[in-house]
């Protein structure tokens, strides 16, 4: 794996000149909709803005296009979600003009469809290729692996985890020495207990009529079978208090017959008062302030995972399935307790044990977990490695370094 000098703030890696020798950045995704993948691109516009480098994103659109130019970088609609293989070589001429256009020193792509057109236009250009892997892609033959090996062409391959990094050596070996890891990054400033006012936990509260007094437990994440939802029912019938409400937090996209289903096990288990499907939040950090424990439940291994990381920046013990990227992010046994994927029995042991903590267990639980986060995962740290990477490349191009 490559050994880039990573700076240990943003402030150290945003001198005020630009980059030399790397004028825009041009960043490549299917669409800005919403997204881990879309989240990162818009944080390392910002991070690039900052530092005085034109950032460029081409995608097919949606709701975050607009979030991304308030950054000051420019988006470009283009068919970049398109898997016909008839519009994939026409992007290349597109990203081309693109990239010249504006002048790119750098195509960075965070997706397997465009990363094909990506691949192709850098190399008649002769510029860097990064690319960003977000989750272990499943290969369930060859012409798959195939397909998903674009990722690990990038003159660099970010991994945002070493879960991934050590996925992306296993199925690419003559990609190792190319890969480096960047674990992704939250705002620990949105994220943060102190900055969560009183009025807006009782306002959260108040619309999800949580009964005074009562212990919460809660699973963020959209309501989607791999999330693990109906294991959490499972642990909290077997967990049997009376004193406890189970809050699911996320929209079900769609998926109309699962969130029924979920109803449907939540009455079979004589959960009715206990598990409430509340959403989606549009104040996450005040839903994490409401929460005595935060579960990650995934069946299904996630390439990080934000939810334990934003639960432990908000001082709150976690209990996530032992895999993924939860076993770097929690520390068992000091910021939270690591279960067995699709274990009901292994899940509610867990959060017995989590809510008998005491205040004094808890308040050391919390400080360090958020100082954990401080010193791993911030968003400010993510976007300086990311461009510390850039720098390397864009110096080897002309010669520096």
């Amino acid at each position: 794996m490559v050994d880039v000098t990573f700076p240990k703030s943003l402030s150290s890696a945003l001198p005020s000149e630009p980059m030399d020798g790397l004028p825009t950045v041009l960043q490549v995704i299917p669409n800005l909709e919403t997204g881990g993948a879309e989240r990162g691109t818009l944080d390392v516009a910002a991070g690039l803005r900052a530092r005085g480098v034109r950032a460029v994103v081409t995608s097919a659109g949606g709701r975050m296009v607009r979030e991304l130019e308030r950054t000051g970088a420019e988006h470009v609609t283009l068919p970049m979600a398109s898997k016909n293989p008839f519009v994939i070589r026409r992007n290349i001429g597109r990203l081309v003009e693109l990239a010249t256009a504006r002048q790119a020193g750098l195509i960075h792509v965070r997706s397997r469809a465009p990363a094909w057109s990506a691949r192709s236009a850098a190399r008649q250009l002769g510029l860097p290729f990064v690319t960003t892997f977000h989750a272990p892609y499943n290969a369930g033959s060859a012409l798959k692996r195939a397909y998903n090996g674009i990722m690990a062409a990038g003159d660099r391959i970010i991994a945002i985890s070493e879960f991934v990094a050590d996925h992306i050596a296993r199925q690419y070996p003559d990609a190792s020495e190319r890969i480096v890891t960047i674990p992704r990054g939250i705002d620990a400033r949105r994220f943060d207990p102190a900055a969560v006012s009183k009025d807006r936990m009782i306002k959260l509260a108040r619309d999800w009529m949580l009964p005074d007094g009562a212990h919460v437990v809660m699973l963020p994440g959209r309501l989607t079978r791999w999330k693990g939802q109906a294991v959490l029912i499972e642990a909290m019938a077997r967990l049997g208090r009376s004193d406890v409400v189970c809050l699911m937090v996320g929209d079900d996209q769609g998926r109309h017959a699962y969130h029924a289903e979920l109803v449907a096990l939540a009455r079979a288990r004589g959960l009715e008062g206990v598990i409430r499907l509340v959403g989606d939040c549009s104040d996450m950090p005040a839903a994490y302030a409401l929460a005595n424990v935060v579960v990650s439940a995934s069946t299904d291994p996630e390439g990080f995972g934000r939810v334990p990381v934003e639960a432990q920046a908000m001082g709150r013990p976690v209990v996530a399935t032992n895999h993924g990227g939860a076993r770097e992010t929690v520390l068992q046994g000091q910021t939270g307790w690591l279960v067995p994927p699709g274990n009901a029995e292994a899940l509610a042991g867990a959060l017995a044990t989590t809510l008998d903590l005491d205040l004094a267990a808890r308040a050391r639980l919390a400080e360090i977990g958020r100082q954990h986060v401080l010193d791993t995962y911030t968003v400010d740290l993510m976007i300086a490695r990311t461009l510390a990477l850039y720098a390397d490349l864009a110096g080897a191009r002309h010669g520096r370094g």
